[in-house]
């Protein structure tokens, strides 16, 4: 289990398959979201062995998304149950693992602290001060994939996303979660909804 020559194999991955019409759901993303599961794992003090897992779980959670955009966690779980026996992970780590990246299919359904940090670390960029730009990359990938066509739509499925959407640990409940309902205000009083 080696976390380091993992996430090279998974940048490999992004590089060699990836469409560049995934200019959210890129390998920058899932480097974001490493990062914000690392600083979890130094606030929830977790050990060595969950800490693994997570950090296996935040390198693959978004991987389907290069072969299936709509199942893409799915798509996700079928390639970990493939590829991790081969990293040294047994079955009961691979399992870990893919109920945390199902735990990230919207609605959000995490049933433990780590599929919660992972949630909370996928959707981070909600309360900070990365939401417009980070948003904007969503904006063009959506509409890439004729998923959205204007931005009064984007606008309004943002809208309904941020209401919608729920943080799960304390550290997002009082950090994350204020400042995106600002965020979500700024967007209403754009259009005086």
């Amino acid at each position: 289990m080696n976390v380091y020559k993992l996430k090279q194999y998974i940048r490999m991955r992004y590089q060699k398959d990836a469409s560049p019409d995934l200019t959210y759901h890129g390998f920058h993303h899932t480097l974001d979201v490493l990062n914000a599961c690392n600083l979890y794992i130094v606030r929830y003090n977790i050990q060595e062995h969950p800490a693994v897992l997570l950090r296996t779980a935040a390198l693959l959670h978004d991987i389907g998304i290069i072969y299936d955009y709509f199942n893409h966690e799915w798509k996700g779980t079928r390639i970990a149950k493939e590829l991790l026996p081969e990293w040294g992970y047994g079955e009961d780590d691979i399992e870990v693992v893919c109920n945390m990246i199902m735990a990230t299919k919207i609605p959000q359904s995490p049933n433990n602290i780590l599929e919660k940090i992972l949630c909370d670390s996928d959707l981070d960029y909600l309360g900070s001060e990365h939401f417009y730009a980070t948003g904007q990359s969503l904006f063009r990938e959506l509409i890439a994939f004729q998923i959205v066509h204007s931005e009064e739509e984007w606008d309004r499925m943002q809208i309904s996303f941020l209401q919608n959407h729920r943080y799960h640990t304390d550290f997002a409940l009082h950090n994350r979660e204020p400042v995106k309902r600002e965020y979500l205000q700024e967007i209403k009083d754009r259009y005086g909804w």
